[in-house]
């Protein structure tokens, strides 16, 4: 973990929350750049290497889904930016089995 590596952090704000901002501590402390999905009513504030972006507030058993769909939409940002074909994925066998 240093400063070459950005750390994509979700951070919703339920009974785990303390050991998120443990960890995003730590990697803080080694200079590593954070990217926070932190919910609207949370008190995370941006400050130099720390990006927040802000979901919809944490919904019980549909958080998994208001959470997935930024990091899908970075994902494919990225991706584009880098010059990826996102609609030809590399190596899918290593994921998908055929039967």
């Amino acid at each position: 973990m240093d400063e070459r590596i950005p750390v994509v952090v979700i951070a919703p704000n339920d009974s785990l929350l303390e050991k998120v901002k443990s960890n995003m501590q730590e990697v803080r402390a080694r200079g590593g750049e954070l990217f926070v999905f932190a919910d609207l009513d949370s008190h995370f504030n941006a400050s130099e290497g720390v990006h927040v972006i802000r979901t919809p507030r944490h919904v019980g058993i549909l958080s998994p889904i208001v959470h997935a769909i930024p990091v899908q939409l970075l994902a494919y940002h990225v991706a584009l930016a880098r010059g990826t074909d996102v609609d030809k994925p590399r190596n899918p066998a290593k994921s998908v089995t055929v039967e």
